[in-house]
Formats: structure tokens, C-alpha cells, sequence
């Protein structure tokens, strides 16, 4: 499907965000993700809440005709004394927060154990390195139902007296104190997880962290007319689907899009190849829909080819725009 001249609609009224790289201030904070450190001590939805008004308190000032961020949404709720990688979505970006349920997760644990350990202690830990079953905890919430969850390494880095290092690379909803507790009934000795820290949410790691007081410095050096750090801190929310297979389709099909409108063959320009394999557990993958210049449209299931001629390629989940 080609753009014309005719079909650009008045910029005041084109759904499409400007290109990633080329966003205000305001429009980063309104649709941008922060890969948060969280300390020990408040809760996920705490440490939230301050970045949403601190977003809301520099927006104030930098666009004061604009309106305030609605909330934000982090990758999965870490436990107040639980620290690490906590990627944070902000304003609009906030309807993409199921990304983080389609990646791998990863975890440095203390393992506690109740003994010494046994001899053969690193070959019973490497027998969790596979699809494992796990019954959420009483105190979760979500429906208490058996079900597995994938170990996909699980590397005991360290052993020192009744103390064991381990790193944890599993997939999303993993319980990792439950993990430890059944490790120690394994060994025989029992156990139970000490400090935990996670050092990576697809598709981010600690290598990029930023604690709640960068942000609030951004925040306020913008205000001063320098954006240098804040535009560190905050990336444009695309960043956040690079782990995703992607679809480009064309801006007049991502503004039909825009209205509630799958994504049909026409419209589709091309996708990557692992846009065609089906998810995890035999569902048709999530992909994500962007413009030929990275701005991101839709979150959706791929269930068509994206060469064919006609029909749909991509049912909608989440709109973007």
C-alpha cells in the first residue's frame, strides 16, 4: 500500500508519534521506559507511584498545556527487600507492560542452606535446569494452580560454608523462593532463599540501570535546559519490544490501526523471520508493529503470512498509538 501526498492528514491530527530519536522531552516522558534499580525496602507499586509523580511534577513545569501521565507499569512486582532490574513503562507506554511476560527473567539468589551441603550438591542443583512444576505461594496474586515454568540455566556460582551463589536465568512468572525451597529438599539438608536481586528483565539488564535519583536529577536539569541525562534515564518505549519479533507495516495502515483496524496484507512492508515461528507453548507469537522509521504501532498475534496478497496478519492486542 503506497502514502500519498493526499493521504497525510493534518499533523494536529496524525495518531503517529514522531521517530523514537526525534521526540521532545514531554513526548519521551508521556511514551518512554526507565530501567529502574530498585533498592531494598519500598514495594514495586511504591517505587512506581514516585516516578509517575516525578514525571508528573517536571511535566507541570516543561508542558504545562499538556496533560499529566496517567500512571506507569513496571516489569513484575519485586518484593520490597527483593532488589534489581525493575523497567519501568510511563504514560501511553504503559499498554505494552505484557512484553515483559513474553521474555526470560534473571536472578542472582543466596541459597541458604539448613546443612552442609552434599557432595554431589552442584549435580542436584543442575536437575532444576529443565521445565519444572510450581505452585504459586499462598500469599500471591494469582490463582494457587500447578503449573511449569522453564529453568533455562540455573549456575551455582559460588559455595562458601551453608551458603550457595546462584544465578537464575527462567521464564517469567518463575517463583524463586519456591525454587530454592524445593532445591533444599533435593539436597536433603532443606533451604530457603536469602538475598535476592534480579540483574535482568528481557530485554533489559544491570548494565543500564538507573536509580530513582537519576531520574529525579533528569528531571530536573530539564527543567534548567540541559535533557543530557534525562534522555539517559528515559528511552522511547520502543526500546522495550526490541526482544519481540517485529512487523513494518505502512503509516496509512498503522493509522487504520489507530481507529481498531487489524493489520491486513496490504499494509504489511516486512517482518522478521522469527515473526513466523509460533510462541513458547504452540501459541502464535507476539509481535510487535512498527513504521518504517521505529515508531511503534500495535501489539498483536501473528496469524497470517506477512507476504500473502490479503487477509489479516496480525490480530490486535494492545493499539500504541
Amino acid at each position: 500500500m503506497t502514502d500519498t501526498a493526499d493521504d497525510t492528514p493534518d499533523p494536529a491530527d496524525d495518531p503517529l508519534r514522531a521517530p523514537p530519536g526525534e521526540r521532545t522531552v514531554p513526548e519521551l516522558l508521556r511514551f518512554g521506559v526507565v530501567n529502574v534499580d530498585k533498592p531494598a525496602g519500598p514495594s514495586s507499586h511504591q517505587l512506581s507511584a514516585w516516578v509517575r509523580d516525578a514525571i508528573n511534577d517536571a511535566l507541570a513545569a516543561l508542558d504545562p498545556e499538556g496533560e499529566p501521565i496517567d500512571g506507569v507499569a513496571h516489569a513484575g512486582t519485586l518484593d520490597p527487600k527483593v532488589t534489581g532490574c525493575l523497567p519501568t513503562l510511563t504514560g501511553d507506554a504503559t499498554r505494552a507492560a505484557q512484553v515483559f511476560l513474553e521474555g526470560t527473567k534473571e536472578y542472582v539468589a543466596v541459597l541458604e542452606l539448613h546443612g552442609s551441603p552434599p557432595s554431589d550438591f552442584r549435580e542436584v542443583v543442575g536437575e532444576f535446569e529443565a521445565q519444572i512444576y510450581q505452585k504459586p505461594p499462598r500469599k500471591s496474586a494469582v490463582t494457587r494452580r500447578l503449573r511449569t515454568r522453564t529453568i533455562h540455566d540455573l549456575d551455582v556460582l559460588e559455595v562458601r560454608d551453608r551458603q550457595a551463589l546462584l544465578r537464575i536465568r527462567c521464564e517469567s512468572g518463575t517463583y524463586v523462593r519456591k525454587l530454592c525451597h524445593d532445591v533444599g529438599l533435593a539436597t536433603g539438608v532443606g533451604a530457603h532463599m536469602g538475598h535476592l536481586r534480579r540483574t535482568a528483565t528481557d530485554p533489559f539488564d544491570d548494565g543500564d540501570l538507573h536509580a530513582l535519583q537519576d531520574l529525579v536529577d533528569g528531571l530536573a536539569w530539564a527543567r534548567e535546559g540541559d535533557e543530557s541525562l534525562l534522555r539517559e534515564v528515559v528511552r522511547p518505549a520502543e526500546d522495550a519490544l526490541v526482544h519481540l519479533p517485529s512487523v513494518t507495516v505502512a503509516p496509512s495502515a498503522a493509522r487504520n490501526v489507530a481507529t481498531g483496524a487489524p493489520v491486513y496484507a496490504p499494509g504489511v512492508i516486512g517482518g522478521d523471520e522469527s515473526a513466523v515461528s509460533t510462541g513458547e507453548r504452540g501459541d502464535p507469537p507476539l509481535v510487535a508493529c512498527h513504521t518504517p522509521d521505529g515508531v511503534a504501532v500495535c501489539l498483536g498475534r501473528l496469524v497470517g503470512d506477512p507476504d500473502a496478497e490479503s487477509g489479516v496478519v496480525v490480530s490486535l492486542e494492545r493499539v500504541l498509538l
